[in-house]
């Protein structure tokens, strides 16, 4: 066992404690990875704050980069001292579902007996199949990607999801083509993502839509080409405008907010797809007419970390960061140690940070 410091939920909806923890060496077909960075994600407050359920004591935090420190048996493809990322995407290889170039929905996930204890040896929750709210982790190697040794680490931890979820959902979810018409409805860190990827994908035109003008104006720095206020009586209109009464090819939730989901289709040219990858608490429910959307030919599109497959997209991801093409050093908001966690968390919920990063060196 080695003694490591991470951030503990006791409590659902109250600040992490810091402490010492207990994390077992990898086993068979394990890796452990000593982090450098750890970003916030929306997702790790929505577990902490019950929206999801899950055991408690638990250590949260998933989007991730750091050294491997040392490699149970029979790890093929990884070595000692290999810079990579840690996600939560955790895939057996052989299900129907991993097998057909989807393991984000893997349907027969390698399972790791919790190697996370208390200091007194009680067991402690790995949230997110991660707990990288720790300075080490103990993972699957399907849930690691080689990045290079000398990329920033708080550039790199991003790519585990807030950037994959939101480039992903344009290129692999809604395989947006050039030429085609995107909104984006949130202008967050996964918002950002998401309008990333439609320039990248070509879009000609890219509407980002939300309640406030400064995120607006964030949403043209990544690659929008307008603006709507969310606090418009009917932005929809702004966008029939914007697109001459074509709408949009695809529109991109990337807010979990019931209403927000309620209005997405409106957006919406016939044929059209609303990509959801805001992921509202469990139990909350949205309306719709089932006519409309049948009547329209229009499409529903879950998304899960932008369907994203690692060994695939990630080498490109790097490309295009290391060519200017992505942007990742200007999401990063505000970085914090550890001991700062709940503050970094608190601003985080305010919606105005990007991405704040947990810096462990």
């Amino acid at each position: 066992m080695t003694k490591i410091r991470a951030a503990v939920a006791h409590e659902f909806g109250k600040p992490l404690t810091i402490e010492d923890v207990n994390l077992r060496a990898p086993v068979d077909g394990e890796v452990e990875v000593t982090l450098e960075a750890c970003a916030i994600c929306h997702s790790d407050i929505s577990y902490m704050d019950g929206g999801w359920g899950g055991d408690l004591p638990a250590i949260y935090g998933h989007e991730a980069a750091g050294k491997i420190t040392a490699l149970g048996a029979n790890v093929k493809g990884y070595s000692v001292g290999d810079t990579v990322l840690v996600t939560l995407i955790r895939a057996c290889g052989d299900c129907v579902p991993c097998s057909t170039g989807a393991p984000v929905i893997c349907n027969s996930q390698t399972k790791m007996e919790g190697p996370i204890t208390t200091a007194d040896g009680g067991p402690v929750a790995q949230g997110l199949a991660c707990g990288a709210f720790a300075e080490r982790v103990v993972v699957d190697p399907s849930q690691l990607a080689h990045i290079p040794a000398d990329m920033p680490m708080d550039a790199a931890c991003l790519l585990s999801c807030g950037v994959i979820t939101g480039v992903g959902a344009v290129v692999n979810t809604a395989d947006l083509r050039a030429g085609q018409t995107a909104v984006v409805i949130g202008a967050g860190g996964v918002g950002l993502n998401a309008i990333q990827g439609a320039r990248i994908a070509g879009a000609a035109k890219i509407i980002a839509v939300d309640m406030l003008e400064e995120k607006l104006d964030a949403a043209m720095e990544f690659g929008a080409t307008h603006g709507v206020l969310a606090s418009n009586p009917k932005p929809w209109s702004e966008v029939r405008k914007i697109t001459g009464g074509k709408m949009a090819d695809a529109v991109f939730v990337t807010v979990g907010a019931i209403a927000v989901y309620e209005t997405a289709s409106r957006y919406l040219a016939m044929g059209g797809k609303m990509v959801m990858v805001g992921m509202p608490h469990s139990g909350d429910k949205a309306s719709y007419e089932p006519v409309m959307t049948a009547a329209t030919g229009q499409a529903m599109l879950g998304c899960k970390m932008g369907d994203v497959v690692l060994k695939r997209d990630i080498p490109w991801m790097v490309d295009l960061y290391q060519q200017g093409r992505l942007k990742l050093d200007e999401l990063v908001s505000g970085r914090y140690k550890l001991e700062q966690i709940n503050e970094a968390i608190d601003d985080t919920r305010t919606g105005a940070a990007r991405r704040n990063v947990v810096l462990f060196k």
